[in-house]
């Protein structure tokens, strides 16, 4: 048996995911999240070492190590690193052999990858300059209206309405929702909006990279049913999500450093 481990460092949350290979075909044995914080290469060995103890691993028992993510040039435990696109790509494709457009919202970025018929990367576009249309956007106005993240899902789905959010950066659209709640807009409706608003950026980027079936989408938007169901009836085609988005880059990290051996 032969064991990888695959570390995507994001500027909001980290994430390890453990890979066996025994001949026949590989295996997610596990995986990890927590949030970055100040150290990003302390954050990925803490979890590194909790997931090996967890499965009575030690490092010694790992082939190889592979680095993605913001902060993947800091690390210094890894044989190599791999850009983000490139493991998101390989780890998807892992998941879902028949993708072809890849929707990631993360914290602070969002993307857009076309995929090839062999899982190559054909195209993408990313956003990382602005936090609009990103997990930071969600976590700012949810703050500004006092409702979980969680609960942003299920207004989603029981609300049939929703108000258009017009401002595309943060600081103003914050500002208008202050005002919708002054004048009384229900908060379901704003929330709702605030979905279609984070989709309708991801929309955006999708239609410049050309949208084709299976879509499917990950980062920890993704658990967000709301901003899906938005981007489906944006986009007129329904949306896979894997069973944990928020590993994808991980798990394409520790399918390249299979590839080391």
């Amino acid at each position: 048996m032969k064991y990888f481990l695959g570390v995507d460092i994001g500027s909001a949350t980290t994430k390890v995911v453990l890979l066996s290979y025994d001949g026949s075909g590989d295996k997610i044995l596990g995986y990890s999240i927590k949030e970055t914080g100040p150290d990003g290469n302390k954050t990925a060995l803490d979890l590194i070492y909790d997931l090996l103890k967890t499965h009575n691993l030690s490092l010694d028992n790992i082939n190889n190590i592979v680095a993605t993510g913001y902060g993947r040039v800091k690390v210094d435990f890894t044989q190599k690193t791999k850009t983000e696109i490139s493991c998101h790509a390989k780890g998807i494709s892992f998941l879902f052999p028949n993708v072809r457009t890849v929707i990631d919202i993360g914290g602070q970025d969002s993307k857009v990858i076309k995929i090839g018929k062999n899982g190559a990367v054909v195209d993408f576009v990313m956003n990382d300059k602005c936090a609009a249309g990103t997990g930071r956007f969600l976590e700012i106005m949810s703050k500004v209206l006092q409702i979980s993240l969680d609960g942003f899902r299920e207004v989603h789905l029981r609300t049939l309405e929703h108000v258009e959010i017009t401002n595309i950066c943060t600081v103003f659209a914050e500002s208008e929702i202050i005002t919708l709640i002054s004048e009384g807009v229900p908060k379901e409706k704003i929330i709702k909006g605030i979905n279609y608003s984070v989709a309708k950026r991801a929309f955006s980027l999708a239609k410049r990279v050309g949208i084709e079936m299976e879509v499917v989408m990950s980062g920890g938007v993704a658990k967000n049913i709301g901003v899906v169901r938005a981007l489906e009836d944006l986009m007129g085609v329904n949306i896979k999500v894997p069973e944990e988005p928020q590993i994808i880059g991980a798990l394409g990290a520790a399918l390249f450093a299979k590839e080391l051996s």
